[in-house]
């Protein structure tokens, strides 16, 4: 039986609890917006008993239409940019749904992480289609994985915070791959070769970004965990 849902504050203080202390109530004007909204959103949701299984499952299904409408006409790579847009209100949604609804759980936070890594292959593989080098792909794609697991198994390994905010965190990631593909379709409708460009020029900026971000990531971990380091691990 689920309980009373959240108002904003209550959802704000929850939220935070589960994002290493970050109350959104102090973000920037922007991140406060999109996460009010994303707490409107799963808020009505939750009032028709939507699960927040249903709003990850859909977000999935979004994310593996991008490859699939990217190349099909001059006009794909404007409907990938849709279907990422629409995919990470879905991301965002999910967990406001839990939140809200005073649904959340472990097992619901490893389907939103499968679920995360999974739209990011189908937005690589987007690229990939536009013509972008698959070795890059690849490496953008592994950056990302790595970014995520360090984080995962620096909390297993005792950091209580999220470590650092960098610049490779997912929503760069939605940012890079949302404007790639817009920039893509446009390029695209002045000559047909630009795309393949445009896409290998996003792809960079992602492996770019996701390295930065990864070795700050690993700054911040090695800061927090070295001084308690666990009796007969490596130092």
């Amino acid at each position: 039986m689920v309980g009373r849902q959240l108002n904003w504050d209550e959802y704000a203080t929850a939220w935070a609890r589960l994002h290493g202390g970050f109350d959104p109530r102090v973000a920037a004007p922007v991140v406060r917006a999109w996460l009010r909204l994303a707490y409107h959103l799963g808020y009505v949701l939750g009032r028709l008993r939507v699960t927040p299984t249903a709003v990850t499952v859909a977000g999935v299904l979004l994310c593996f239409c991008v490859p699939l409408v990217v190349g099909r006409t001059p006009n794909g790579p404007f409907w990938a940019a849709l279907f990422v847009l629409l995919a990470s209100v879905a991301d965002s949604v999910d967990g406001a749904v839990a939140v809200a609804t005073r649904r959340t759980s472990r097992l619901g936070y490893v389907y939103d992480s499968v679920a995360d890594r999974l739209g990011e292959i189908a937005w690589l593989l987007a690229f990939w289609l536009l013509g972008a080098p698959g070795p890059l792909v690849v490496a953008g794609g592994a950056l990302s994985w790595l970014h995520e697991y360090v984080r995962a198994r620096a909390v297993s390994a005792g950091m209580r915070e999220i470590g650092a905010v960098t610049v490779g965190e997912r929503p760069t990631r939605v940012c890079v791959a949302l404007v790639g593909l817009l920039v893509a379709g446009l390029t695209g409708l002045v000559q047909a070769d630009l795309a393949a460009g445009t896409a290998t020029m996003a792809v960079a900026v992602w492996v770019l970004l996701a390295g930065f971000g990864l070795g700050h990531l690993l700054s911040a971990v090695r800061r927090t965990l070295l001084p308690d380091a666990a009796p007969g691990g490596p130092e």
